[in-house]
């Protein structure tokens, strides 16, 4: 799983269009639906904080979790900006400890996904539902088996934003549902040179099946799927499902 270190600087850049503010809002009407506005949420591989904040926004207490140190140094100067600050910890999924329970837990943008080993992703689960209240939500996305295969694909594309360029290029491994992303970042650092970086990662899909035996082995019941930011069943072609789990024991 990539630390996302050298993609940290540039990743609010080239993730602009996301409406973190309406995604935010839609998740609270999901825990509205099914439980109620959790007072101390868990903000799982919360990246450089822009959900977080949103949530922090709404008068909830925030923790957020990532791998990425990088990503994290990026979230925590956004918080001197927010009234109820994030409480940001670096930590990996499969040795989550949060020292005491949370009523409510999210993971957005396919970040679950990004653990492509089925072992480490009931582990990772296994944590989170740890230190999960009973009876309370686990609501996170994840990208679709048929995302990978006909979307992600073997695509590259180039994006410029800001003097900083970045080529994107995905590769579907022979499994079929894993698709290896490579993206190079070119930017000025002087006045005449400009510098490289890359960042390499996988991400792997999962079946809906897979997802709920992952969910039952560790506590946590299937309570609904939805397609992407609608409260309507996910169709063949959906590429980003949400899934409600509720922490039974």
């Amino acid at each position: 799983m990539s630390n996302y270190n050298n993609f940290s600087p540039f990743y609010d850049l080239f993730t602009y269009n996301v409406d973190y503010k309406k995604r935010a809002e839609y998740l609270m009407d999901i825990f509205a639906d099914f439980d109620k506005k959790p007072t101390l949420l868990l903000d799982f591989a919360c990246g450089t904080g822009n959900f977080s904040g949103q949530f922090a926004k709404m008068g909830i207490d925030v923790i957020g979790v990532d791998v990425s140190e990088g990503m994290l140094s990026q979230a925590q100067m956004k918080n001197s900006a927010l009234e109820k600050p994030v409480m940001y910890l670096c930590q990996n999924g499969t040795e989550l400890d949060l020292y005491g329970t949370v009523d409510g837990a999210v993971c957005c943008l396919d970040s679950l996904n990004h653990i492509v080993d089925y072992t480490d992703l009931k582990k990772t689960l296994s944590k989170i539902s740890l230190f999960l209240e009973e009876g309370r939500l686990f609501v996170f996305d994840m990208n679709t088996p048929y995302k990978h295969k006909n979307i992600l694909g073997n695509s590259s594309y180039r994006m410029k934003k800001k003097g900083v360029e970045c080529l994107w290029s995905n590769r579907l491994l022979d499994d079929g549902v894993t698709v290896e992303i490579t993206l190079d970042f070119t930017y000025k650092c002087g006045l005449f040179k400009k510098e490289t970086v890359r960042e390499q990662f996988c991400e792997r899909a999962y079946t809906e099946q897979e997802i709920e035996q992952a969910l039952t082995e560790v506590g946590l019941k299937l309570e609904a799927v939805y397609g992407e930011n609608t409260t309507d069943a996910p169709g063949s072609k959906s590429q980003r499902n949400v899934y409600i789990a509720r922490k039974v024991n």
